[in-house]
């Protein structure tokens, strides 16, 4: 066969999808392929690619490659060092010295040839580089939350969809048996009919007014902000740059929208309303009066859905049962969290589901389902739209409590209703030259 017809990787990919046979045919040895970029590639495997090497990103980084499907190849970050220590992990999967690392995502996304790209980065990123890599027709495992804005969400799933990209969320809480199990049994009427939710979030966020200090060499600094507002480079306070931008708006909404892709996303799984959103929100946060960070340390906010569901939103030491989802029905409570699955009546954790009820996807390995999807282009367990939907509603509460009203939104739309201020705070102004 000539080299031209030979089946290049992702069209050996794509040719497994519905095949009752795709998991026995996958080890299979077949010739590889020469790409410009460096040596040849296994044509069985799933070649990917990290943009994003930090305290996250590496997870993923040694959770993919773990697997024997994955083959990465390339490894990008504007921190050398993160680059480095990613390159150890990954070439003592590959057993090679052959990984590439870049500093810019369009130069890997232009040279290398990928089936997928996992990406761990701050919230402000992520519409951009998300909607990059679909359109370079990669598969994408991209952390919580989806996007730092509504309309940058929006994008994203809108890009996924064009593209026809496989996305996994690393809202992977659904691959969680108690999880799953909680969601199930309220889904299944076991505790009646809900009518209230409480979600609790962490505390925190912090205070502090940090001086200026010399960018370090590692950092390229101005590529980390990207679209964001300029600003001197602090270091962002107590821990690094890598960690702290959480506490500040231009990249993040704090915990609120840090774990809001987490419990709300629970929430809505046992409601049934992973394709929904609040009708009306309202809500009060206390922020730092002065210095470098400037999202909520304490939060608490009230939606209101159009099938009359309440769902409050609090930080956890305003929530009564702390950390997780609690949802309370006519005929008890079932609260989960990563500490456990509890009942106001035990007997109802004893409860089976019956094959006629509504059985809810399951996952055992979140980063297996990613990989099964990519392999059958079924959708995963945390797909972009399901994504999309859970920020939103930290994203709207955010929004509710910085116009200090209370706001009736369109779920369909995704507009606010007569509301044109509070429409503004759907978008970001991006920073010349970025754009979506």
């Amino acid at each position: 066969m000539s080299r031209s017809k030979q089946p290049n990787r992702r069209q050996f990919i794509q040719g497994l999808a519905g095949s009752a046979i795709a998991a026995a045919l996958f080890p299979t040895v077949l010739p590889s392929k020469v790409i410009a970029a460096g040596p040849r590639l296994p044509s069985n495997k799933i070649v990917m690619g990290a943009i994003g090497c930090g305290s996250m990103g590496c997870g993923d980084i040694n959770g993919l490659t773990s697997k024997s499907q994955v083959y990465m190849v390339a490894l990008c970050d504007v921190d050398s060092n993160h680059a480095a220590e990613a390159k150890k992990i990954v070439d003592n999967r590959n057993k090679n010295q052959d990984s590439r690392i870049y500093k810019d995502y369009r130069e890997m996304l232009a040279v290398e040839k990928l089936d997928a790209i996992c990406h761990a980065l701050p919230d402000h990123w992520h519409g951009i580089i998300s909607v990059a890599c679909a359109r370079a027709g990669c598969d994408i495992y991209g952390q919580k939350p989806l996007a730092r804005t509504i309309e940058e969400g929006r994008a994203i799933c809108n890009a996924v969809k064009h593209y026809g990209r496989i996305w996994q969320t690393g809202s992977w809480q659904r691959s969680v048996e108690n999880f799953r199990k909680a969601s199930e049994l309220v889904i299944n009427s076991r505790i009646g009919t809900v009518k209230y939710v409480e979600v609790g979030l962490p505390d925190g966020g912090g205070s502090g007014n940090f001086q200026q200090k010399s960018i370090p060499d590692n950092l390229d600094y101005n590529m980390w902000l990207g679209p964001a507002p300029w600003r001197p480079y602090t270091g962002f306070g107590n821990g690094t740059i890598h960690w702290d931008w959480r506490w500040i708006m231009d990249y993040s909404g704090g915990q609120l929208t840090d774990w809001a892709g987490h419990h709300i996303d629970i929430a809505h799984w046992g409601l049934g309303l992973d394709y929904a959103g609040p009708v009306e929100i309202e809500g009060v946060g206390e922020y730092p009066k002065d210095g470098t960070y400037n999202v909520p340390t304490k939060y608490k906010c009230r939606c209101k859905y159009a099938n009359g569901v309440e769902m409050v939103v609090a930080n956890a030491s305003q929530s009564p049962r702390g950390m997780g989802t609690c949802w309370y029905g006519d005929k008890g409570w079932i609260h989960v969290s990563r500490g456990g699955l509890w009942a106001s009546d035990d007997r109802i954790l004893q409860e089976r589901i019956a094959p006629s009820e509504i059985q809810l996807y399951q996952s055992k390995d979140h980063y297996q389902n990613f990989l099964d999807c990519i392999i059958t282009r079924q959708e995963t367990i945390t797909p972009a739209e399901i994504a999309h939907r859970s920020i939103s509603v930290g994203l709207l509460c955010e929004i509710a409590m910085l116009t200090g009203r209370k706001l009736n939104w369109d779920p369909q739309k995704e507009r606010f209703i007569n509301d044109p201020q509070a429409d503004n705070y759907l978008r970001r102004t991006f920073r010349s030259p970025w754009h979506l």
